[in-house]
């Protein structure tokens, strides 16, 4: 049981909750995080001896989790939530690709210590950069990304933010910084 233990579970009213695990190998802790899908979650470290000790915090949490109601949300269940940047040319510049890498960083930290999923992958297209995100909860990951790109100083006024169910194609506009009615990829 290695990587990542991400688990989900809606309460009474309707608000869901997750609780992730995992192995920082690096300083021998089993790292706990948990909370409400869209706040700053809650973390917390033991110590894990060695790998056994690890192993055995992980089925522990697994089977708590799973006794607490929690389960996996499949990809199917999910949306896709993309953070779009219009760029100059075609096939972006090094400028791009460093927007590329510091956008994905910042949103890769941001989802995850609030729940919100992981980002998936990017890609240049046609004069756009897009970040694609997979995620739970569609409303709460746009206003994430909408704080992290602002609050990152990551050229919020290219940015535009478009969502679709996990199999479909078409892309509803969720957030745009210039007019605009449609999202195309």
């Amino acid at each position: 049981m290695s990587g990542i233990i991400r688990l989900y579970k809606r309460d009474e009213e309707g608000t869901l909750h997750f609780r992730e695990a995992w192995i920082d190998e690096e300083y021998h802790e089993f790292v706990m995080n948990y909370g409400v899908v869209g706040h700053q979650s809650t973390t917390e470290e033991t110590e894990a001896a060695d790998a056994a000790a690890g192993e055995g915090l992980m089925e522990a949490f697994a089977a708590q989790c799973a006794e607490d109601g929690y389960a996996e949300i499949p990809d199917e269940d999910q949306f896709w939530v993309v953070a779009q940047y219009a760029l100059k040319t075609k096939d972006g510049t090094s400028r791009d690709r460093y927007l590329e890498e510091k956008a994905k960083d910042a949103l890769i930290g941001h989802l995850a210590w609030r729940g919100l999923g992981v980002v998936d992958r990017s890609e240049f297209s046609d004069a756009k950069l897009n970040i694609f995100c997979l995620t739970p909860e569609v409303n709460k990951t746009v206003n994430a990304i909408k704080v992290c790109i602002r609050g990152e100083d990551l050229d919020f006024t290219k940015l535009s933010i478009g969502a679709a169910p996990y199999n479909g194609t078409d892309f509803k506009l969720k957030h745009s910084a210039k007019p605009a009615n449609s999202f195309t990829l």
